[in-house]
């Protein structure tokens, strides 16, 4: 059934999403900070695109936001031009953006006002599973609501799940977050010992992943890791961005974040070294870098 959505943020992830809907049947109306990326998309996928977050979602029945942090999100939210000034009354709001689960709580706070429910809905699986439609949804909310999203956001996603209120979500892809952090460095420094022994990083790798050690970033980026390639999907800057989310939010609930909290400085080391906009798997260069000195 085709249903009328909003859009907002065209980044890497939010454009193939939004396309995804489009191509889903849905009528879709995208809105962007940068308004010739909204125009572009409008033309690609013969959809709409507005100049304003108000304009964009009027009258839809579905508003997905996707953009970079907790103050993006209250600038596209509030205001006068804000999603809140034009949203419909009955309406749902899912934010795809990672953020706190503060921030989650407090638009969720402002859209009841307007009997409006909001889903905090952060995703896993980088680019290419925006690009596939093959992305993970976590979410937050009210599980009503979310049973009216899921199956439109199954347009961009393979699996999606409610993991409790608002908040919830966010404090899932914590976890994510967390977890990728502890794997990304374990491998950084097997691939490293690897070349320091002498042995055949790529040999090694096909001899270990299928056992015990194996994961998805072993499968995936081994072979540009052992190249020096940098340039593929998630940013450190970015990275850095969520663990200090992570990291805020292990302050106030006591939890001990002792690994990924090295495993951040570590990013801000690849980030000293110019590699801000390199992909998470970079701390090998981080290690590549310590041992040319």
């Amino acid at each position: 059934m085709s249903v009328k959505v909003a859009f907002l943020g065209l980044g890497v992830m939010g454009y193939p999403m939004a396309g995804h809907l489009r191509s889903a049947g849905h009528q879709v109306t995208v809105y962007n900070r940068t308004q010739v990326k909204a125009q572009n998309w409008a033309e690609e996928f013969s959809g709409d695109y507005q100049s304003t977050p108000k304009q964009a979602v009027a009258d839809c029945d579905l508003v997905f936001m996707c953009v970079g942090n907790d103050d993006d999100l209250r600038s596209v939210v509030y205001g006068k031009e804000g999603v809140l000034a034009g949203i419909k009354s009955g309406a749902i709001l899912v934010d795809h953006t990672t953020t706190s689960a503060k921030v989650a709580r407090e638009v969720a706070e402002q859209a009841a006002l307007q009997s409006v429910d909001f889903i905090d809905a952060p995703v896993s699986g980088g680019q290419a599973g925006a690009e596939n439609g093959v992305l993970t949804v976590m979410a937050g909310g009210n599980r009503e609501a979310f049973e009216k999203a899921q199956p439109v956001m199954a347009a961009y996603s393979r699996f999606s799940q409610l993991l409790g209120d608002v908040g919830a979500g966010q404090l899932c892809k914590m976890v994510n977050q967390i977890c990728i952090a502890g794997v990304v460095q374990g491998l950084a420094e097997g691939l490293h010992f690897a070349k320091k022994a002498g042995l055949d990083g790529e040999k090694v790798v096909e001899t270990i992943a299928k056992g015990a050690a194996g994961s998805w970033q072993m499968e995936n980026r081994y072979k540009t890791m052992l190249a020096g390639e940098y340039e593929f999907g998630f940013a450190v800057d970015w990275m850095r961005k969520d663990l200090g989310i992570a990291l805020d939010e292990a302050r106030s609930n006591g939890s001990s974040l002792a690994l990924t909290a090295l495993v951040d400085q570590y990013y801000a080391d690849v980030q000293a070294i110019g590699g801000g906009r390199f992909d998470t798997s970079s701390l090998l260069a981080r290690l590549d870098a310590l041992h040319e000195k």
